[in-house]
């Protein structure tokens, strides 16, 4: 497998001594960065994969492998990919640029947008509870037999909670979903106009969909099932919302930069984006954020690894409230994995060293592949 597109031009002219790809050399860091792709890709049978990183906002693409293998399409770094749940980053963000705007409080209760759930043990809940996972539990995924928004109100009314919310973090497509709906609500916009005509252009993002449009299919890659068959995401209640994102590697990790405080002139973007980075509850090395997950930097591969492992998503943790919230913090390793049948992703960065990645590929491969890829990839830059 071949590296089949690189943006070199003027990313070592700026660097300055004590950087630590000027110090490795190009090619050097190139050729590791090669060998650990390859091999991941080798290993999990991945079509393609594009990966990015920044380091002080200057940014390196390498690509490889195929979108399709349909059509022999190469990956690139403007290849459409599936993000699945990294969507809901940006799901939190736009509730956060709500707040920012006087339209909502974190604080609120659900209710105050949807009155149809007053009452209900739903309406307990605020809006945090729905963006950090603490709800008390729900499913991973909004019921099969839920087929429209009039039977997403009658579930939620008629919904019981397992523990009281704050005290268990329960990993859910509803809950986060649920924040979207509401915040578009408060911006008095359906969520996709929300998201596409709204937020991701003051973001700066020019390849980052809801919906695909008819001129950007042709770089939609095609994802891979565990059959080898091409798959794309199908669309359910609350997919938009939890796990709906299509973007490239250069529009997402614009977004890490973004989020580290680089390139964002909109003050009330600006806050939005501080605000989702807010910790509210610990779970062992991890503190949950409004949807992104944060350890404290350096973190060990292992914290890492079992931060992202299976169990955390698929099942009830108890977790500790922070009270106060733990303030946004520079010295700390957030990330985000994001998956769909067909697809895969990571974003991690390190707002104290202005150093993030972005991996995304054709398959869902596990978790923790993606962890030590990147562990392996930022180590090469933090030297």
């Amino acid at each position: 497998m071949r590296l089949n597109s690189m943006l070199r031009t003027g990313w070592f002219a700026l660097m300055v001594g004590g950087s630590a790809l000027a110090q490795a050399g190009q090619a050097d860091a190139d050729r590791k960065i090669d060998e650990a792709v390859q091999a991941v890709m080798r290993e999990h049978d991945i079509p393609g994969m594009s990966v990015a990183v920044t380091q002080g906002g200057t940014q390196r693409f390498y690509n490889y492998g195929v979108a399709s293998r349909e059509t022999g399409k190469p990956a690139g770094s403007d290849t459409l990919y599936e993000v699945g749940s990294i969507s809901k980053t940006y799901t939190a963000t736009l509730a956060a640029y709500a707040q920012a705007r006087g339209r909502l409080a974190l604080g609120d209760s659900p209710a105050k947008f949807l009155p149809e759930l007053a009452g209900s043990d739903f309406a307990k809940l605020s809006l945090i509870n729905l963006g950090t996972h603490t709800t008390g539990g729900f499913p991973l995924q909004v019921p099969d037999a839920i087929k429209n928004q009039a039977q997403l109100m009658a579930y939620l009314k008629n919904w019981k909670p397992e523990h009281p919310a704050g005290t268990y973090r329960t990993y859910a497509n509803p809950s986060i979903g649920m924040l979207g709906v509401v915040a578009a609500k408060s911006l008095n916009q359906p969520f996709k106009a929300a998201m596409e005509r709204d937020l991701f252009p003051k973001l700066g993002l020019t390849s980052t969909y809801i919906d695909v449009p008819a001129a950007r299919m042709a770089d939609y890659a095609l994802g891979y099932n565990k059959q080898n068959a091409p798959v794309r995401v199908n669309p359910g209640v609350l997919a938009d919302e939890a796990y709906g994102v299509k973007t490239s590697a250069s529009d997402l990790i614009r977004f890490v930069d973004a989020n580290m405080g680089l390139n964002v002139t909109n003050a009330e973007l600006r806050d939005a984006i501080g605000q989702t980075h807010v910790g509210y509850y610990q779970l062992g090395d991890m503190v949950q954020d409004l949807a992104w997950e944060q350890l404290r930097y350096p973190a060990t591969l292992d914290a890492l690894l079992t931060a992202n492992a299976g169990n955390y998503n698929s099942q009830s943790q108890p977790v500790a409230e922070l009270n106060p919230p733990l303030p946004p913090q520079q010295a700390v390793w957030i990330n985000k994995t994001g998956s769909t049948n067909g697809f895969g992703g990571y974003v991690a960065f390190v707002p104290s060293k202005r150093l993030g990645i972005v991996i995304l590929a054709n398959r869902n491969y596990p978790n923790e592949a993606r962890v030590r890829l990147a562990y392996r990839i930022l180590g090469e830059l933090d030297k």
